[in-house]
């Protein structure tokens, strides 16, 4: 009788005790080694972009990874996005003193969002983690966010708690933006685009390829996953004063933002992004045809236009949300 037959004949082993036991009667009767058996896959992958940040990343950098030790396993990935401030240089002899951190690098630089898709696809663990290297979140809470991302499909940590530091001035935009991208949602949207956040990585990669390459990575990542069903849990979170100049450029990342929120909303949610526009041609028409009956006493063509316009805008966001839901 073979060892195998004889451990599963005795009292209900339970199933972790017994592939301990075959694994190492294995390797005791020369069957397997401990080098060949393979690694322990890692908890979750902690994935750190940096673009010239060769002022805070040391720091920053060790730092996580001394927060990161416990009792999971846990893969940090930075990937470098191409700097030209010394940042490779400073990744490298991190590297030497910390062998088990993943260092990946972009040839030239393609955006914060691109950065995030590499590390996304070269993680192996199930979840995935993704922070920055300018020391403003609060790295020392990703555990807390980890254990609640076992009931969500992302956990966000949202800059709305007791001490946040952050631009007033950007805050105006953002507010007319979180209310559109709400709106497109169906469901409000304490912080559009937080870079603390925990995710599956199966979901995230059912739609890596909608992802903007930019800094909008963060809020095309919410709405893929709010108007496709997927639980997403906001937290609170303090947010520190960044070290360095922010990369973000106002008006230009603003207007990309609205650009983003309108495609990921005519994927998703088209009826949200067209209702609007049919609501207002058909109010037109409904005004411009009252003034025609009652002040003019004929129909004019700006009211057929309008009557037109409105039902064609209808219609075809009628076809599309039809499309959306027989896609899902």
């Amino acid at each position: 009788m073979t060892p195998w037959v004889a451990y599963a004949m005795q009292t209900e082993p339970t199933f972790p005790e017994f592939l301990t036991t075959l694994i190492t009667q294995e390797v005791e009767q020369g069957g397997a080694t401990e080098e060949s058996l393979p690694p322990q896959r890692p908890h979750y992958s902690v994935i750190v972009p940096c673009y010239n940040e060769a002022g805070a990343l040391p720091d920053a950098i060790v730092q996580l990874r001394h927060m990161l030790i416990g009792p999971q396993r846990v893969e940090m990935i930075v990937v470098d996005d191409g700097s030209t401030d010394g940042t490779a240089e400073k990744l490298q002899q991190i590297k030497q003193t910390h062998p088990d951190i993943v260092v990946l690098t972009h040839p030239e630089n393609r955006g914060y969002g691109a950065a995030l898709k590499t590390g996304i696809r070269h993680a192996s663990a199930p979840l995935i983690v993704i922070t920055d290297a300018d020391g403003t979140y609060p790295n020392q809470r990703i555990g807390e966010l980890v254990k609640l991302a076992e009931n969500y499909d992302m956990v966000v940590g949202s800059r709305t708690g007791k001490d946040v530091h952050y631009s007033k001035i950007r805050s105006i935009p953002k507010f007319f933006l979180k209310g559109y991208a709400s709106w497109i949602a169906n469901r409000k949207i304490p912080d559009l685009n937080s870079g603390l956040r925990v995710f599956k990585k199966e979901t995230a990669e059912k739609f890596i390829h909608m992802y903007s390459d930019g800094f909008s990575f963060t809020t095309t990542s919410t709405l893929a996953f709010m108007t496709n069903g997927h639980s997403v849990h906001y937290e609170p979170i303090s947010y520190a004063h960044r070290i360095g100049q922010s990369k973000i450029k106002p008006i230009r990342d603003t207007l990309r933002f609205v650009q983003l929120i309108m495609r990921m909303g005519m994927y998703f949610a088209p009826l949200r992004v067209l209702g609007p526009f049919c609501a207002l041609m058909l109010a037109g028409f409904t005004i411009s045809l009252g003034y025609d009956v009652f002040f003019l006493g004929d129909l004019t063509e700006k009211t057929l236009m309008l009557l037109l316009f409105g039902m064609n805008t209808t219609f075809f966001a009628l076809l599309a949300d039809m499309i959306d839901k027989r896609s899902h």
